[in-house]
């Protein structure tokens, strides 16, 4: 597990091509309307990106994320208004933008909401990002369409009363080469380039915008000035654009309801993006000897960290008329395998079922066949009038994972094997990948980086191959990658074609340069 120099992060910066003229190549009059909006706002998230450092270091100092001191947005009467168009929102389904079939089935799946994904589950690649914003105005346009093969037919997106929200990279994410010599927030460019060629008047609803991976609950007022900037630049009330935000990162766990308040003019709820949150919570966790997680897929849905956030989430949502929305079942039915459908399906049911419990309003899936189940377990089209009994208002949301789950090396391995498979998805375009029947993306490849870090960092044992205590080392973990590289190649999975076999390699190292050098942040 050799320390390699060459910056790995590199290697997804997106970058424009070379060549690129945006006076020409991008839409007649966008680089006007764009370069005024990032002088204004990318200095602002280099700043905001910088404090998230100074926060993550803290932590790491023992001194991690805390509740705020009492203020106006914790102690008054404030109230969101949900608009009719939104209170259904029991299943939002979620697929990467870039792939028009799949967005097209999500949004006529009948699903009460879709999410359009431009972030995690989208490569973060100049050709990838195009392609998801360019179907993603086909759709609101109602042009988006694929060929049936098997009804030999052109399916295109049906209007219907779904929601159609759309998820921009995330804050942490710079875009190069757009304007010459300089980066520019990635949030800024997704948004204004959809933006800038869409029609309000021609939307079944405000625009909607689901804003991803923010830290703190001052992040929620460069989210306000850039929706109102763009409402003024068509002419619009400044409320016009509507959000709803992820709670994925640690932090603003602590925050949820200021960060609320600052953007209570937009944001018509949260959602508990459980899985980078876990990745987070690894993150600013990674000192503490106490907070070494077991195998991922070990660890139950109500395990404590996740229950006391999933119900605090609720009642600060619903005390201020707002919705609480789940998490993503990554495990995804199948049509194919009836056992591994049953499972998926009984899976789904229970955990939705835990989540409408809870208070939730509805949860995240990104299959159209978990439709009907995940809606079902949801009784109501909201819960916002109801709020759980809280015995503290200010729950622990780090309580210890003592006797949860298993760690074992077969965990550790199958978490060398999956970053491997996910790293060498995205080398091919492919920002989520269906992985032994779970539905895995960039939250997936993070927590096993983090995982596998932990352990090592840690010196946790476990029992090795002959059942002898065996201490998770640098060496271990290079000896587990090159043996899960050579079984990969010798007995390649279903996704991995001959074109994906000749980058698992490249792929090989690139995880695990990552891990050595401790990249752990969310791209």
């Amino acid at each position: 597990m050799a320390l390699h120099t060459e910056n790995p992060t590199s290697q997804y910066m997106n970058y424009a091509p070379a060549d690129l003229n945006p006076h020409q190549d991008l839409p007649k009059g966008f680089f006007d309307f764009l370069l005024p909006l990032h002088k204004r706002f990318t200095p602002w998230q280099q700043k905001l990106v910088a404090k998230r450092a100074e926060v993550l270091q803290l932590s790491h100092r023992g001194q991690p994320p805390n509740y705020l001191p009492a203020s106006e947005a914790t102690t008054s009467g404030w109230r969101i208004e949900v608009p009719d168009w939104c209170a259904d929102q029991r299943n939002q389904m979620t697929g990467p933008a870039d792939d028009a079939e799949l967005t097209v089935k999500l949004l006529n799946s009948g699903s009460p909401a879709v999410m359009l994904d431009l972030e995690d589950s989208t490569a973060n690649t100049w050709e990838n990002i195009m392609l998801a914003i360019k179907n993603t105005i086909a759709a609101y346009r109602y042009d988006l369409s694929y060929d049936d093969k098997k009804r030999q037919k052109k399916v295109t997106v049906q209007r219907s009363k779904t929601v159609t929200w759309v998820r921009p990279r995330g804050l942490h994410v710079s875009q190069s080469g757009v304007i010459k010599d300089e980066i520019m927030s990635a949030s800024l460019f997704d948004l204004a380039l959809i933006w800038y060629q869409i029609d309000p008047a021609r939307l079944p609803h405000n625009f909607s915008v689901y804003i991803p991976k923010s830290e703190s609950a001052e992040e929620a007022l460069w989210w306000r000035d850039l929706f109102q900037a763009f409402a003024k630049h068509k002419g619009l009330p400044q409320d016009y654009i509507k959000c709803m935000a992820l709670v994925e990162a640690h932090p603003l766990a602590y925050q949820m309801e200021e960060f609320l308040f600052n953007l209570r003019g937009h944001c018509l709820g949260l959602n508990l993006g459980r899985w980078d949150y876990m990745a987070s919570l690894i993150h600013f966790m990674l000192g503490d000897p106490n907070w070494i997680l077991p195998d991922r897929n070990t660890i139950p849905h109500d395990v404590a960290f996740f229950q006391n956030f999933r119900t605090l989430m609720p009642e600060i949502c619903h005390k201020h008329g707002a919705h609480a929305i789940g998490g993503m079942t990554a495990l995804f039915p199948s049509r194919t395998d009836a056992e591994l459908n049953e499972r998926a399906m009984q899976v789904l049911k229970q955990d939705k079922k835990n989540e409408a419990d809870c208070l939730m309003d509805g949860a995240w899936t990104g299959h159209p066949d978990q439709n009907e189940i995940a809606v079902a377990q949801f009784p109501y089209p909201n819960q916002i009038a109801k709020r759980p009994k809280l015995p503290d208002s200010h729950p622990d949301l780090r309580p210890i994972p003592k006797g949860v789950g298993a760690t074992t090396l077969a965990g550790t391995r199958a978490a060398v094997r999956t970053v491997i498979r996910y790293r060498n998805g995205v080398l091919n375009g492919k920002g989520a990948s269906l992985l032994d029947g779970y539905m895995e993306d960039l939250a997936t490849d993070r927590i096993y980086r983090l995982m596998i870090t932990q352990r090592v960092r840690h010196k946790v044992k476990v029992a090795g191959d002959d059942g002898k205590p065996i201490e998770h080392s640098p060496a271990l973990v290079t000896r587990l990658f090159d043996e899960e590289l050579t079984k990969l190649q010798q007995n390649p999975p279903a996704e991995i074609d001959q074109k994906a076999a000749a980058t698992l390699p490249e792929a090989r190292r690139i995880a695990e340069e990552m891990i050595v050098q401790g990249h752990h942040s969310p791209i």
